[in-house]
């Protein structure tokens, strides 16, 4: 069995885990069919063996919750180890995939484990996936701008950011028509480890380059009127 699951290219956490469960089940099989040959009556051994196991199973439904699940992971690969997820309201890495737990380190660098029991009844979303990721950052500028400046500028951050992938194509499109400011959407695509670092980048290159050409960003102001009483 493990050297099949060695030509499979199995996970070492399932290989372990299937190579023991095969080796105990044969000698639970081997002694029951030894002490059958010996004239020893069975039945009433393997009934007592599913009673004690039915109960042994019952007290520890929710670890075998988890250890299902743990199957489950290692067997579909809904992720990997290294890969960035989001589950439980967890954003991390994962670090390990065991038969009961997963273990992530969050972005903040804490260690969070997760019991796979609740993996699999959640929602999982895997940030790695697909390879590429896309940043989705909004940009503003008041009615007396001109679109099609802002436009351009928005356009040639995105163009010199090496970072930023060519292909996909970038979006830069007027969003909607907000209470005070025109609003963009500003949508790069890069590769998943760069994606905070583009963030960064180029909020600040927004801010910077329209201050620059005198591209105003509103923001929220408030006038306040004060009456002098009699």
């Amino acid at each position: 069995v493990g050297a099949a699951l060695d030509r499979a290219k199995a996970d070492p956490g399932l290989k372990g885990f299937l190579v023991a469960m095969t080796k105990v089940s044969i000698l639970v099989f081997a002694v029951i069919a030894a002490l059958s040959k010996f004239g020893v009556q069975t039945a009433s051994f393997v009934a007592v063996l599913g009673a004690a196991g039915f109960a042994i199973g019952f007290a520890l439904q929710g670890s075998l919750s988890n250890f299902a699940s743990g199957v489950m992971i290692l067997v579909f690969r809904p992720f990997r180890v290294d890969d960035l997820i989001e589950a439980e309201g967890k954003l991390g890495t994962v670090a390990d995939i065991g038969i009961f737990v997963t273990t992530i380190n969050t972005l903040d660098n804490k260690k969070v484990i997760i019991p796979n029991g609740k993996l699999t009844s959640g929602v999982i979303v895997n940030l790695n996936a697909n390879g590429l990721r896309r940043v989705d950052l909004m940009a503003g500028i008041s009615y007396t701008d001109d679109i099609p400046k802002a436009m351009k500028i928005l356009e040639r951050i995105l163009a010199e950011n090496p970072r930023v992938l060519k292909d996909p194509e970038p979006t830069v499109a007027v969003f909607e028509l907000g209470d005070s400011s025109v609003n963009f959407v500003v949508r790069p695509w890069v590769d998943p480890d760069d994606y905070w670092t583009v963030w960064f980048e180029v909020t600040q290159a927004m801010k910077m380059e329209f201050d620059a050409a005198g591209v105003t960003i509103p923001f929220p102001q408030r006038d306040v009127h004060m009456h002098q009483g009699a």
